[in-house]
């Protein structure tokens, strides 16, 4: 499985995007500003390809197994980030709840002149989860590449 996140708008603050899910337009994505220097907890990762996987430890995995019994098997772990540790793709709205991971929603404010939002992040993300995990129990890898706007003209 591909997920494919189109980062398409970045301001001071947050940054916006799109996941496919092989090819498929699934939802939008918001993410932690571009910094050259990485501040904890204030940045997004780097623009590349990097593997999925379920991550069974933690207090995000705690709250989502009560949250979400009936389909949760893991968190979603972007796996290999140089420089950083524990991402992951979640539940939030804002930049405000997020430390460099992937939050998903069914809609997206501009950020232009604004800070960023994404709405209705968990009905796109129990969508969105059901299909990676489903990948991920039947053995399937399944790698995400982040897109950096500035790369999208090329794509």
């Amino acid at each position: 499985m591909k997920i494919s996140v189109l980062r398409y708008s970045a301001s001071d603050e947050s940054t916006l995007g799109l996941m496919f899910i092989n090819g498929m337009f699934e939802c939008y994505t918001l993410e932690d500003e571009h910094r050259d220097i990485k501040i904890k907890n204030e940045t997004r990762i780097p623009a590349g390809t990097y593997e999925v996987k379920f991550r069974h430890v933690g207090g995000h995995n705690k709250r989502y197994s009560a949250k979400f019994p009936d389909i949760h098997k893991g968190m979603l772990q972007v796996m290999n980030v140089p420089n950083f540790t524990d991402i992951l793709i979640h539940i939030g709205n804002t930049d405000d709840n997020t430390s460099g991971c992937l939050l998903v929603g069914d809609s997206s404010i501009s950020n232009l002149n604004q800070d960023g939002r994404i709405n209705n992040s968990t009905i796109a993300y129990k969508r969105m989860y059901s299909k990676v995990a489903n990948a991920l129990e039947k053995g399937e890898q399944v790698d995400i590449v982040y897109y950096n706007e500035h790369n999208l003209i090329n794509l």
